[in-house]
């Protein structure tokens, strides 16, 4: 079979698709690509580079003979607004020349959009499929532009890309990253290392989320669903739980009676009330059978023991 590449393959998402990849195809067949971090126990191909280096890039796929190629590398919300040319290159440079080499070698792509394309005035709930796109923040431009650059590169030149709006996700086998919606890992941080956590968003902040399992499984569903099931090529609607911080604190205090929460909202707030509070994803439960498997005490319960496992590992290590 043909070599699967992923790049930004020790992020947030990447971290546990990669791993479920090799177990799906086989360690041998998935290459993981990374800027400059990296596992230092992970088992596999790893390469390193940057995914604005054409050149570099199109030298992996002839390398490894690409089919397919998963591009999660990118800069998150927060990030993104502290450096926003330099997440315009990473995310929409990057993505060209991926789109670019895949034209050119035939290769499937998949492309992660967000939530963050949406803007102030995208309907707050049970967003449609095709709704108002006009992002407040330079993240969810380059989302926007990706889509439509996908959209583009599938009707002018047939590449066979596909993408998700991923909700808010949450996982606890990568170290959490700065986008918005993160706090809903972080906050589990908090609960272990000392009982409380500073909220930077508002206890009513209802957002759309997701356990990361879900997300990686449907990630997967989508690839592999037939091209003829296939009648998005933006990115399609998916939703698994809607929740604020303070229903995320009512199951966390189900575990932990005591826990503190204390709230003070930043500037991450204003790019919270900027995206819709629940989505439609119907089209992709029509289309390619989505369907959610984690709700919200689920979650909690993986994530704190996860999380605790984690850390106390990690103490371990460092005695």
């Amino acid at each position: 079979m043909k070599s699967i590449l992923v790049s930004g393959a020790f992020g947030l998402v990447g971290s546990e698709l990669v791993v479920e990849l090799q177990k799906k195809y086989g360690i041998k067949n998935v290459i993981a690509l990374q800027r400059n971090k990296f596992h230092n126990d992970f088992q596999g191909i790893v390469e390193k580079g940057d995914v604005r280096d054409f050149k570099f890039i199109e030298g992996l796929v002839r390398k490894y003979n690409v089919g397919t190629i998963y591009h999660l590398a990118g800069l998150l919300s927060v990030g993104s607004e502290k450096q926003p040319d330099l997440a315009w290159d990473i995310n929409v440079n990057g993505l060209i020349n991926i789109l670019n080499l895949s034209r050119r070698y035939k290769i499937k792509v998949f492309w992660p959009s967000s939530i963050a394309a949406f803007g102030n005035t995208t309907p707050k709930l049970e967003v449609p499929q095709h709704t108002i796109m006009e992002p407040t923040t330079i993240y969810g431009v380059s989302k926007v532009t990706g889509e439509l650059l996908c959209q583009y590169y599938h009707n002018r030149y047939r590449v066979d890309v596909r993408s998700i709006r991923y909700p808010g996700l949450n996982g606890f086998k990568a170290d959490p990253g700065d986008g918005t919606t993160e706090y809903a890992i972080h906050i589990f941080y908090g609960l272990i290392k000392k009982n409380s956590y500073r909220c930077y968003l508002k206890p009513d902040a209802k957002l759309p989320m997701m356990y990361m399992d879900d997300a990686i499984r449907g990630t997967i569903e989508l690839m592999e669903a037939s091209p003829s099931k296939i009648s998005v090529r933006t990115g399609y609607n998916l939703a698994a739980i809607s929740f604020t911080p303070a229903e995320l604190v009512a199951e966390i205090k189900k575990l932990s009676p005591n826990f503190r929460i204390l709230y003070k909202p930043d500037h991450r707030q204003k790019i919270a009330e900027s995206w819709p509070k629940t989505i439609d994803d119907s089209k992709a439960r029509k289309d390619w059978g989505w369907r959610e498997e984690y709700d919200l005490a689920q979650m909690t319960r993986v994530l704190y023991e996860g999380v605790k496992t984690k850390l106390a590992v990690k103490k371990k290590n460092n005695e």
